[in-house]
């Protein structure tokens, strides 16, 4: 048997047998929907200066900034669909193998998929927020322009419902994961190299509550060699998939 055949079924005994499981998951397990990492070789910020999403700068030089955030976070990203990787995690969380998933990410492909408990740590942008009278809107609701949005109700300058550079974290998001991670039996770390805080700390809380470690990246992250339990280097569909086929064989 393969070290890696062997992995994946020490990885579904460890699913099967948990109380309580949580998945935290970074850009990695969008790449194969076609969404770029931010960082890296071939990430977004090696084409896009990052300083379209500092809050100063929306403020600032805001027409600037609003003609990249449209191409990347609503042409582009808005086009993008859940890859089997997420629809596996909908999937275990209707047969109630997993409790939670804790994202970075922005995309909604979780919620695309049908995974129902999401955190979403750094938002999302399914929303916009009017920086003057604080309303919400959907964005399926409003027409977006290169112009920058504004408010339907108040003409103030709308912000995509995600944290920019300068924001704090959402206080539900950043309290309810140390809630769950520290409930959490099994991790499932997919696609997330631990260089984001503090999102970062969210598996190590985890660990140091008893947690095993699940990580399934295509190349070792921060987490591997400091407490990850069982690594898999692979893509995320393709770990998932033979993990539920074992699942439910």
């Amino acid at each position: 048997m393969s070290t890696i055949k062997y992995r994946h079924i020490e990885a579904a005994e460890y699913l099967i047998n948990s109380k309580y499981t949580i998945a935290t998951t970074g850009a990695g397990i969008s790449v194969e929907s076609g969404i770029p990492p931010f960082r890296g070789q071939d990430g977004l910020w090696s084409r896009y200066n990052p300083i379209v999403l500092d809050l100063d700068y929306y403020y600032s030089n805001t027409i600037e900034s609003w003609k990249v955030i449209k191409k990347l976070f609503f042409d582009f990203f808005g086009s993008a669909k859940p890859n089997e990787a997420h629809k596996v995690l909908a999937r275990l969380e209707e047969k109630e193998l997993l409790n939670c998933v804790i994202t970075q990410n922005i995309d909604n492909l979780h919620h695309e998929a049908g995974s129902k408990n999401i955190i979403e740590y750094h938002g999302n942008s399914r929303q916009m927020v009017c920086m003057k009278c604080a309303d919400i809107f959907a964005v399926k609701n409003l027409t977006l322009t290169n112009e920058p949005p504004k408010c339907p109700h108040c003409s103030g300058l709308l912000k995509p419902d995600f944290i920019f550079f300068g924001e704090a974290i959402p206080q539900y998001a950043a309290t309810q994961s140390v809630i769950e991670a520290k409930k959490a039996d099994v991790v499932l770390l997919i696609g997330t190299t631990g260089e984001v805080m503090p999102a970062s700390f969210i598996p190590e809380i985890a660990k140091s509550s008893g947690a095993k470690i699940i990580e399934i990246n295509p190349i070792p992250s921060k987490f591997t060699n400091r407490f990850t339990d069982i690594y898999i280097p692979q893509k995320a569909s393709e770990a998932l998939l033979m993990i539920e086929s074992i699942i439910f064989k």
